[in-house]
């Protein structure tokens, strides 16, 4: 039964040289009658943006979820920086941050409460820390309405801002353009970019093309299985 297509592409960087952050090994996943992925290994280094992408229904999300340690696969291990994630919890959930589908703000409190809260959540931060990633994800107008208010687009904003701020060296992020005009899409880019530069990973889950720097860029096709 199929799988995946495999991982590579021109832009992958030498693990010779670079630290690898998160690997896979053997990784099988099945839900009921459906094996999602089966075989599944993937080695990222820092530095380095891993972009999964396939159909509808062919298991990007579950994959997000087994790789931050959400749900169990069937077979194989996961690995944070060489050691099992099973032996390191503790440190690989605060080495991460996860984006996914739902925001999980609280709808009375503003944007800025909301981030306040967040990101106290893993670690201080000043004020105007805070402040100016509001100015950078464009957020800055709207600061101080609840979150009730806002549109998805804006909520998607506040979501990034919470993994700007999180200071984790993994970002794992599905569907991130979810929501996001033009200018939100770039916004991503760049966000992934300097990650990237100052030593960090990602693994994102998306329809679409990052537009992050080639010499980042892995690729990893999931199959539908049907």
């Amino acid at each position: 039964m199929p799988g995946v297509a495999g991982t590579g592409g021109e832009g992958m960087l030498g693990k010779d040289t670079q630290e690898i952050l998160i690997q896979a090994e053997g990784l099988e996943l099945w839900r009921g009658e459906r094996c999602l992925f089966r075989d599944l290994c993937l080695a990222l280094p820092e530095g380095a943006v891993l972009h999964v992408s396939g159909a509808n229904g062919c298991g990007k999300t579950s994959l997000l979820r087994v790789l931050c340690g959400l749900s169990e696969p069937e077979e194989g291990e996961i690995r944070w920086r060489g050691q099992s994630i099973r032996h390191c919890r503790e440190d690989f959930q605060l080495a991460f941050a996860w984006l996914g589908h739902l925001n999980g703000f609280k709808a009375e409190l503003s944007a800025r409460e909301n981030l306040a809260f967040s990101v106290s959540l893993r670690r201080r931060t000043d004020p105007e820390v805070r402040n100016n990633t509001l100015d950078q994800v464009g957020l800055c107008a709207v600061a101080d309405l609840p979150c009730r208010v806002l549109s998805a687009g804006q909520k998607r904003r506040l979501s990034l801002a919470t993994i700007m701020l999180s200071a984790a060296r993994l970002w794992i992020l599905d569907e991130p353009f979810t929501n996001l005009d033009a200018k939100g899409h770039s916004m991503i880019s760049e966000m992934l970019d300097r990650h990237c530069a100052e030593g960090g990973a990602a693994i994102v889950a998306s329809h679409q093309e990052l537009g992050v720097e080639q010499r980042y860029l892995q690729h990893l096709e999931m199959e539908d299985t049907g």
